[in-house]
């Protein structure tokens, strides 16, 4: 087995002098940034007092889950010889807050739109999301479930050189 280690930087940025004295006296602003790459500003929901304007948590984790998804999905085509010329998602992912203030994800559910080239094998093209989210990395590693409602469109003309 391979283990492969994942850093990340976090600095808290939304200290406004008087830290965290009070629940209202701080913001939630954070950057987070990993060698090389670029930095994501994050805040909580604005439920929780957030920022909108920056990703929250859930935001990066329903995010992951459909990146993930993507490109195990992405790999399996190619291998499979299903040409894959446009990929949308509309991910969502749904939050249960229990009355003491935590919470946990009580699922997410990822809708990609996947356009295939004129010649490819459309059952072939939505049996690969199940194979892809079996290797998906996140989704195995979640304890909620996370679902795919694909949809698969073919294009009209074959891409260009195909």
């Amino acid at each position: 087995m391979k283990t492969h280690a994942y850093a990340i930087q976090l600095w808290w940025t939304g200290n406004d002098g008087t830290g965290t004295s009070s629940y209202r006296s701080y913001r939630r602003d954070h950057e987070l940034s990993a060698a090389g790459k670029p930095t994501i500003a994050g805040s909580s929901d604005p439920a929780f007092r957030g920022d909108a304007s920056r990703y929250n948590p859930e935001d990066l984790l329903v995010a992951a889950l459909s990146s993930c998804h993507l490109l195990w999905y992405l790999h399996l085509c190619a291998v499979n010889q299903v040409v894959v010329t446009d990929y949308v998602d509309a991910a969502e992912g749904f939050m249960d807050e229990n009355p003491d203030g935590s919470g946990q994800f009580s699922r997410v559910v990822l809708r990609p739109t996947v356009t295939i080239a004129a010649g490819s094998d459309r059952a072939r093209a939505a049996a690969l999301h199940e194979e892809a989210h079996r290797f998906c990395f996140l989704a195995r590693s979640v304890n909620f479930p996370v679902t795919t409602e694909p949809v698969i469109q073919r294009a009209e003309s074959p891409p260009p050189g195909g």
